[in-house]
């Protein structure tokens, strides 16, 4: 494929950050961009809404549509993807990028985030992906693109919190059962997850304005998304990619555009070993 002029593609949590950035690189191409996320009305803390993204969508070049959407909820989940193939006509991509974080240790997380984490984060994607499949199948390019990590059984990413590790973790375990499962239908599952840390709203809440010198844009989380639902389904499937990486296998060298603060050494994320 050379772009995604006319797909369907759904991104939860799209209201901001990754999602958002997502969400406009697809738009760019003329692609349908379904915002599905639960933010409607202004979030007293967090920029965005599935509206004013709505709106960037189109002025971007895209079809957009905004649904509000729990991904913690069957009902809300049927719901989207009835909204999007009654609009659009079908589903050429899942986007999974929907998530709850917290980095606490077992006895200092309470059973509610821990459930909240496994809702938002592993059976979101179990459900979201479920609903899409029979749509998926019908699509000639099909996608579920889940925002996972790389699995390492290294204690070192499990002892501070185990329970966001044990959420994300299980995100990845769907991309690979779930890509061995329907690759005979052609449809690629794949996980995309950042070498550095990502400047976005939630994250400023988590590490204040200094972690933003060690971060990159959400941009580079967008591009490499971008290119992986442009290659053809059938080549690139149960893969968990890293983005630097896999965008330095479709010719992207220039990194240093991505830096919120150039020159700054990077912070390495989550579930990646730092290079050299």
């Amino acid at each position: 494929m050379t772009d995604l002029k006319n797909k369907t593609i759904v991104i939860t949590g799209a209201s901001r950050g990754i999602g958002r950035a997502m969400a406009l690189r697809c738009a760019a191409d003329g692609a349908n961009v379904v915002i599905a996320a639960k933010t409607a009305e202004p979030h007293p803390k967090l920029p965005g809404t599935i509206y004013t993204v709505a709106e960037e969508v189109e002025n971007a070049g895209g079809r957009p549509l905004p649904v509000i959407l729990d991904v913690r909820f069957e009902e809300s989940v049927e719901k989207m993807i009835q909204e999007t193939v009654d609009k659009f006509g079908g589903i050429d991509a899942m986007v999974n990028n929907a998530g709850a974080i917290s980095l606490t240790p077992t006895e200092a997380t309470p059973m509610k985030r821990y459930d909240l984490m496994q809702g938002v984060n592993v059976r979101a994607v179990f459900l979201c992906s479920q609903k899409a499949i029979p749509h998926l199948k019908k699509s000639e390019n099909p996608h579920i693109l889940n925002l996972s990590p790389p699995l390492s059984l290294d204690p070192k990413w499990l002892q501070n919190h185990v329970a966001y590790t044990l959420s994300k973790y299980g995100m990845s375990l769907c991309t690979i059962g779930m890509a061995a499962e329907f690759k005979k239908e052609g449809i690629a599952v794949n996980s995309l997850w950042p070498r550095t840390t990502i400047w976005t709203a939630a994250l400023a809440m988590l590490l204040g304005e200094d972690g933003k010198k060690g971060a990159r844009e959400p941009e580079i989380m967008a591009d490499a998304a971008y290119e992986i639902l442009k290659t053809p389904s059938r080549e690139l499937t149960g893969q968990t990619l890293i983005d630097e990486d896999f965008l330095r296998t479709r010719d992207y060298a220039d990194f240093d555009k991505y830096a919120c603060v150039p020159g700054e050494e990077l912070m390495t994320d989550f579930y990646v070993e730092p290079v050299g």
